[in-house]
């Protein structure tokens, strides 16, 4: 376990450090009982804002002072133009002995982030020395994992696979963590990926970290970076789920990451499977995100496939354009489609369109904000093709028409 209050009544070098009377994390308010605490250096620190202070005119306090609001913003500024002499001052009074408690501080983890940025490589190397035997505590920390991914950005490779082999065990734990989360999108990000062992539990795990509101995060984080042959087990165990996964609060977002990001032949997949789904995965609340984003990734074929499907009528006579328009969600997909049809399919959109928004205001009481958005999208739409061909639109405005 880590210490919640090493710091607490510890000496720095022979100087009694002032008990703050905090957990940590909770913020301290100016008027709080815990001021009588402080030192009386601290207090006049915080009271005397004429005097120009300098690092030196702390030492002895560093520790306290890191662990104030005021103090820590302080000492963050001195380090980033600090002297070599300084910032070993600074970093003597920390580490070993304060070092996990700072860590974990509201205000101390900063000071300690400093640190890794401006610190020497030793220095990164002793500051990362203490916190081994810990990283899997402090990444499932608040501030504990800030630090942790501030040291994965400072510290060498073989120091980065000390810290990836004591979370292994524990990953899954650590990406479906709130802090941790952060922490495994590090690794995944600055790690060599010989390195990433652990990517391999993700394998069977795909479905269940996709419809996770970190593990979709992570699993993004590998398709970013990591190279094909790590990937492609977890892609094609991705492309099983796929049409969950559209309706998926939390997987839309791996297929609309798919089809941003991804490989062709995997963004094909994709589309294929929204093929003879358009109107039903447009009316989801969530598919109706991964239908507008195929509508504006697809190549120019693909997308027509998918536009036709809009516009021509289901076998049961149902138009899919006048069910669109009505629908809470759909309608944006029907607006995406006319923004990024070719101009041949657009203006059949317009012409099956527009009789229906003139129905639709006449014998609707409530003429909805999205069939506004689509009428004003038609406006734009009709407006700028006629500026492209030069000639005047053959359609009168719909905006401000009187009802008959």
């Amino acid at each position: 376990m880590i210490p919640n209050g090493a710091m607490y009544g510890h000496t720095a070098h022979g100087i009694p450090f002032y008990h703050q009377n905090l957990r940590p994390g909770r913020r301290q308010d100016a008027n709080d009982v815990g001021s009588a605490l402080r030192s009386p250096l601290l207090d006049e620190f915080r009271a005397n804002k004429a005097r120009k202070w300098e690092l030196r005119d702390i030492y002895g306090y560093i520790v306290e002072f890191s662990g104030d609001q005021h103090g820590s913003r302080f000492i963050q500024q001195k380090l980033e133009t600090a002297t070599s002499e300084e910032k070993q001052g600074v970093f003597d009074e920390i580490v070993p002995d304060n070092a996990l408690q700072l860590i974990q501080d509201v205000f101390g983890n900063y000071v300690i982030q400093k640190l890794f940025e401006h610190g020497t490589q030793v220095q990164k190397t002793v500051l990362a020395n203490a916190m081994e035997s810990h990283i899997l505590p402090l990444s499932l920390q608040m501030y504990g994992c800030r630090v942790v991914q501030k040291a994965v950005e400072f510290i060498l490779p073989d120091q980065q696979a000390l810290f990836v082999r004591e979370l292994d065990p524990h990953v899954l734990k650590c990406v479906k963590d709130a802090n941790g989360n952060h922490v495994i999108q590090k690794l995944i990000e600055r790690v060599s990926h010989e390195r990433l062992g652990f990517v391999n539990s993700f394998r069977g795990n795909v479905y269940d970290l996709s419809t996770h509101p970190y593990g979709c995060r992570v699993l993004q984080r590998c398709f970013e970076h990591l190279p094909e042959e790590t990937t492609r087990p977890l892609m094609d165990e991705l492309h099983k789920y796929m049409i969950n996964l559209m309706q998926d609060q939390f997987g839309n977002y791996v297929v609309q990451f798919v089809l941003e990001q991804g490989k062709p032949q995997d963004r094909n997949q994709v589309i294929i499977k929204l093929r003879g789904q358009m109107l039903n995965m447009a009316r989801h609340k969530f598919a109706s995100n991964v239908c507008e984003k195929a509508l504006v990734t697809a190549g120019v074929e693909e997308r027509r496939i998918l536009i036709d499907e809009i516009i021509m009528p289901k076998t049961d006579g149902v138009s899919p354009i006048v069910s669109m328009m009505k629908d809470q969600f759909a309608n944006y997909v029907l607006q995406r489609a006319l923004t990024v049809a070719e101009p041949d399919q657009k203006e059949i959109l317009i012409t099956k369109i527009r009789p229906q928004l003139v129905s639709m205001r006449r014998y609707s009481s409530a003429y909805s904000k999205h069939l506004i958005s689509i009428e004003r999208l038609l406006e734009r739409t009709i407006n700028a093709s006629s500026k492209a061909s030069d000639k005047p639109a053959d359609y009168p405005s719909l905006l401000h028409k009187p009802v008959n």
